[in-house]
């Protein structure tokens, strides 16, 4: 069996005991961007709904979590094989930590490998302004952007976790996240 983990390693200690617990299964639907779109909204709505007493912090908290998801269940939905997706969420404390799984075939890996060594390479800030200049000369699709926004400006500690082992030889890819939420 062959693992590999890129980022914050601790997260990926992930204890899903007490969370809210989302499949998005593939289908006749077939997953579809749209979707994260959804279910970000029901998961940032469902947290943020402790943070009623401020209607202030309310709003920040639904919408830093709802950005958070909806970046990570893209991702989720971008890079897999056929195949369901599991999103799992809790807020812990003063944290918001999720994690998703999906499996995703060698290729995918390969790319998203590489990727998450160009954003995990240095300072997040300034590796997204880099990236903004590259993705405006070369005209392209600006891959990594989201992660970086999320490192740079959410704060968001990430971590991957690769698992050659899966089913169908694929990879179980285990994404992690955890992003201070206020509660004052």
């Amino acid at each position: 069996m062959t693992t590999a983990i890129f980022g914050e390693e601790r997260l990926v200690s992930f204890d899903a005991t007490n969370a809210l617990r989302i499949r998005l299964f593939d289908g006749p639907l077939h997953l579809a961007w749209r979707h994260s779109a959804m279910t970000s909204d029901f998961i940032a709505e469902t947290i943020a709904l402790g943070f009623r007493s401020s209607e202030r912090q309310y709003k920040t908290v639904r919408h830093d979590i709802g950005y958070l998801t909806n970046e990570l269940i893209e991702n989720s939905i971008k890079f897999r094989a056929s195949g369901e997706i599991l999103i799992e969420a809790l807020r812990d404390g003063h944290y918001f930590r999720m994690r998703t799984v999906n499996l995703i075939d060698r290729e995918a890996m390969a790319r998203f490998q590489q990727l998450l060594l160009r954003v995990t390479a240095g300072d997040p800030g300034d590796l997204l302004i880099e990236q903004i200049e590259a993705s405006v000369l070369a005209g392209d699709d600006a891959s990594g952007l989201g992660l970086l926004t999320l490192m740079s400006d959410y704060q968001v500690q990430l971590a991957w976790h690769f698992d050659e082992n899966g089913p169908q030889k694929r990879i179980k890819l285990q994404t992690y996240a955890a992003m201070a939420i206020s509660s004052a």
